[in-house]
């Protein structure tokens, strides 16, 4: 007989995909067999998934691209893609189907309503996607990585965090090193959209720190790649070390070793910024429709561990001077990683894992 199977539906960008990761990894520890479904544009985020997880390619579109032409074809596409679905959840029947959000995961979970299979959602932000939105009321569960999350009258959530990777799990509470006259490291992250204005502001601020702190800053900074030679010209014309990619693989050792972080707030980042403890300067993206980033951030803000910058307010000077009030303040900052790691929700993981098992024992 086989091994019980896990369907994941995900896609689009990161933030979907490392809590779904997450799972995949925690599924396949407990023996069961999984398959990641998505399109080709969520395929490109496959490269963290474990080899056992089967990667199933199903057609999928969304109306945020393209011109007129193309958004008349999406219906046919996701059509196509959920009849693709339906035929194999009939050759391969599934258990469990566990929803993380995007585009790329409607085929799958339209599958999984028409066919009855139990299935359940995972939102990572304060405010519920599209998709999630779309599929609230046709899940037997819905589980939320932020809390509260704003959810669809008669829709009731299951606070449950933001799983994280196991890579991050193993620093977690990792011992924080405050600010001080030595080596001090900024990482600086702007996720997979909107990097541009981290970019353009942050190399700035911090090279007009005040000296006695400047001189002791090492900056990792993840740009995008058409900022990606001017960010690191402008740090090596300041004489500030500065390590600067369009992607870091090592984001959970950068994190762990690093005095402050100044990036966007996606759930996925804030999970990560909790469960290793750190202190974060939160620049919310300010194109989000429903504005989830800055509800994804405010229990780090209410909490002390975190000062959020709305991008209207995002200059030079201002930044400038909260950098320095964090990395000026070793008792203060101190503070802000343990109030960080107060939010943590480490066992998110093993709790979606529950409610899988749950879901599968009907």
């Amino acid at each position: 007989m086989a091994n019980p199977l896990l369907i994941i539906a995900a896609g689009g960008t990161g933030g979907h995909m490392f809590p779904a990761q997450a799972l995949a990894e925690a599924m396949l520890a407990r023996g069961w067999r999984v398959k990641l479904s998505t399109d080709v544009r969520g395929a490109r985020y496959t490269g963290g998934f474990p080899h056992a997880v089967e990667i199933e390619q199903v057609g999928s579109a969304t109306f945020a691209r393209g011109g007129i032409l193309d958004k008349l074809t999406v219906p046919f596409k996701i059509a196509g893609g959920v009849v693709s679905a339906v035929f194999r959840m009939l050759r391969d029947k599934p258990t469990v189907v566990v929803g993380f959000g995007g585009y790329p995961a409607i085929p799958a979970m339209s599958a999984a309503w028409l066919l009855r299979k139990p299935r359940m959602i995972h939102e990572q932000n304060g405010v519920l996607g599209r998709v999630n939105q779309i599929f609230s009321k046709r899940v037997d569960t819905v589980a939320c990585g932020t809390w509260p999350t704003e959810l669809p009258s008669g829709v009731d959530g299951i606070p449950v965090g933001n799983p994280v990777r196991s890579s991050i799990l193993e620093r977690a509470g990792a011992g924080y090193i405050a600010p001080g006259d030595y080596p001090m490291s900024i990482l600086v992250m702007g996720g997979s959209q909107g990097a541009r204005i981290l970019s353009d502001v942050v190399p700035p601020a911090i090279s007009a720190l005040p000296s006695d702190i400047r001189r002791n800053i090492r900056v990792s900074h993840q740009a995008r790649d058409e900022d990606l030679t001017r960010v690191a010209q402008y740090y090596a014309d300041e004489g500030i070390p500065a390590d600067v990619q369009t992607f870091f693989n090592d984001v959970p050792t950068r994190l762990s070793e690093c005095q402050l972080v100044i990036t966007r707030a996606g759930a996925s980042t804030i999970a990560d910024l909790s469960v290793i403890g750190r202190p974060s300067i939160l620049v919310p993206l300010a194109m989000a429709v429903r504005d989830e980033q800055s509800a994804n951030a405010q229990q780090l803000v209410e909490a002390g561990a975190a000062i959020m910058v709305p991008e209207s307010q995002m200059h030079v000077e201002s930044l400038s001077a909260q950098i320095a009030a964090v990395l000026g303040n070793p008792d203060g900052a101190v503070k802000m990683a343990q109030a960080a790691l107060a939010c943590g929700k480490p066992d998110a993981t093993q709790t979606l894992v529950d409610l899988t098992l749950d879901l599968a024992k009907k």
